[in-house]
């Protein structure tokens, strides 16, 4: 099974607090900060509600 990295790449200030519960769901809680997660579609939904504030690159 592929892995996703996720990178928070621009801060949660100035939007909704599900998109900042959303961040911190995943385990960003610093600019620059990469975790790893399995690629399911739980993932993939928290990643499409925050894709302008993470950038997602897939690990073999």
């Amino acid at each position: 099974m592929a892995k996703l990295r996720i990178t928070y790449k621009k801060s949660a200030i100035g939007y909704g607090e599900g998109q900042k519960r959303t961040v911190k769901a995943l385990g960003l809680s610093k600019l620059n900060q990469t975790v790893e997660h399995k690629d399911n579609s739980v993932i993939r939904g928290m990643i499409h509600k925050i894709s302008h504030l993470v950038a997602v690159e897939e690990v073999k």
